[in-house]
């Protein structure tokens, strides 16, 4: 389910926010790969792959629809009742009638429909160049996808545990029939160069043209129709030097750049005159930038005990431009309405460290030790200014300031793991996770308290009864501890009016064991 508000949780646990909330998955993925060498020193590569996607959701939800206020419109439903208040039309096209059963709620639906279909070629070249061991790779790909997506709001009325019962009416502002097309050809290049025995030099590149579009199958308001077509290009490349210092030690470090075209998500949902409601509902769409990214990346890597361990070291810089952010319309009293907008130049920076070590025999004959741990600190700021609405007060415009941390994002993440491997047959291990603080989303200006952070330890075991056939079991969240994975600023008080604080959160999963078998051929 969906992110609920902390007073509700604090009451209860288990509670939930509104509901029914449920989302099935169908994935076909089929795929066929093959390579064939030429000679010694040539060969090819391809594959081809075809998914299909089928995605259905139902989400019981609040309700921006009331009774209407303004004179002309009595008796009738509106949308944001008062001066800027616009009557609700079902599909037939009738003004709906206020009336205790499609007040208080909305059921949500939603349908997705995808077919993507694509494949790559590639040869490599391994020969000397100037009595120098170089590795050549050209190749090309091609995807291609249809998605056919539709949804509706159906009003309902809100039941006493915040369930909903549909009343059959569905609005019409709301439906969407929409059907997308893209097609992504990519060509690529990488070049590897030992410029001495320790020394290697790596270029690469690769362009893309990227063309999108958008075919409104129902349109309601001829102003604010989905038809769109986009267009986005770019070549990417990359270079890089690897210094082996010894057979235990090497140096690295890379330059890359890296472009993403908005989805149709985005696209079609980026004017903040018209916020949609996520994933449910599109509007028309001013456009979007395609996001690019530039990384600099440098570190060390190294093995131990004579490759039973190894370890790394690596600092990353990544800048994005014309980054994409979701920005909540905090004047509905819908928690997913909003919109998406560029928000110009983003960095995300940081340190990876990591270590692994087996030690056979470590206490006794009968068992081989495993340790791991990794650590990643990532400061993830915006670098442009820009206004956003105060999440607790809609009338109120705050500035988001260079240096700002970007919601959602933990600033520390640490993970390891224990585990030993009795007779060969039996595996134990625990492992823990640390996932540090986090802003609210919503809270981009970082004006309020950040999301706590949390310790999760979970634990392991399987028997191999043979080398195909083995009995597995795991326990997560061993200490059962109540922590959240997710915080947003929302709007309770429609449905609950003594709540006041506007934070919702995402509760983490509670303690949970499975038992099951495994076979592989």
């Amino acid at each position: 389910n969906g992110a609920s508000p902390v007073q509700l949780l604090a009451q209860d646990r288990n509670a939930v926010f509104t509901h029914p909330d449920q989302t099935i998955t169908r994935l076909f993925f089929t795929e066929l790969a093959g390579n064939y060498a030429l000679n010694d020193t040539v060969e090819l590569s391809g594959n081809v792959y075809f998914r299909q996607n089928r995605m259905r959701s139902f989400n019981g939800d609040n309700s921006d629809y009331e009774g209407c206020e303004l004179p002309g419109n009595d008796g009738k439903l509106c949308e944001d009742p008062g001066d800027g208040e616009a009557v609700v039309v079902d599909t037939d096209g009738n003004d709906v009638l206020a009336d205790d059963a499609v007040e208080g709620a909305t059921n949500n639906t939603s349908a997705t429909h995808m077919y993507a279909r694509g494949g790559t070629v590639q040869a490599m070249f391994m020969q000397d160049v100037f009595a120098h061991e170089n590795s050549l790779t050209v190749g090309a790909g091609y995807d291609n996808a249809d998605v056919h997506f539709g949804s509706d709001t159906e009003l309902a009325a809100l039941t006493d545990d915040r369930g909903t019962v549909g009343s059959g009416v569905l609005v019409d502002e709301s439906r969407v029939r929409l059907h997308t097309h893209s097609d992504i050809v990519g060509v690529y290049i990488t070049d590897s160069f030992s410029v001495t025995e320790r020394l290697t030099a790596t270029v690469a590149g690769r362009y893309n043209h990227i063309d999108l579009s958008l075919a409104d199958q129902y349109i309601n308001d001829p102003d604010k129709n989905l038809n769109g077509e986009h267009t986005f290009e770019r070549f990417n490349p990359s270079a890089g030097l690897t210094y082996q210092v010894n057979k235990n030690l090497n140096i690295y470090g890379n330059y890359s750049e890296s472009a993403r075209a908005p989805t149709a998500m985005e696209l079609s949902c980026a004017d903040p005159e018209a916020p949609c409601k996520l994933p449910n509902s599109f509007v028309a769409d001013p456009p979007l930038k395609q996001v690019v990214a530039n990384t600099f990346e440098t570190g060390l890597r190294g093995r131990l005990n004579g490759g039973d361990g190894q370890w790394n070291l690596g600092y990353f810089h990544t800048i994005n431009n014309n980054d994409i952010i979701f920005r909540r319309d905090f004047s509905s009293n819908l928690n997913n309405q909003g919109y998406f907008s560029n928000v110009g130049q983003t960095l995300r920076h940081g340190i990876e460290a990591g270590s692994s070590m087996t030690f056979p025999q470590l206490f006794s004959s009968i068992g081989d030790w495993h340790v791991s741990a990794n650590y990643t600190y990532l400061d993830a700021t915006f670098l442009d200014s820009f206004g956003v609405q105060d999440p607790l007060n809609e009338d109120e415009l705050i500035a988001v300031k260079s240096g700002d941390r970007i919601p959602g994002i933990p600033e520390h993440l640490f993970k390891w793991g224990i585990g030993v491997d009795l007779w060969r047959k039996v595996s134990l291990g625990v492992n823990g996770l640390y996932s540090g603080d986090q802003f609210y989303r919503g809270d981009e200006a970082n004006i309020r308290a950040p999301l706590e952070g949390y310790w999760l330890f979970n634990a392991t075991a399987e028997y191999k009864i043979n080398p195909h056939f083995a009995v597995f079991g795991k326990l997560d969240n061993v200490f059962n501890n109540n922590y959240s994975s997710f915080g947003v600023y929302g709007n309770a008080a429609e449905i609950f009016p003594d709540f006041d604080d506007g934070r919702f959160v995402s509760p983490g999963a509670p303690r949970a064991g499975w038992i099951g078998v495994r076979l592989s051929i």
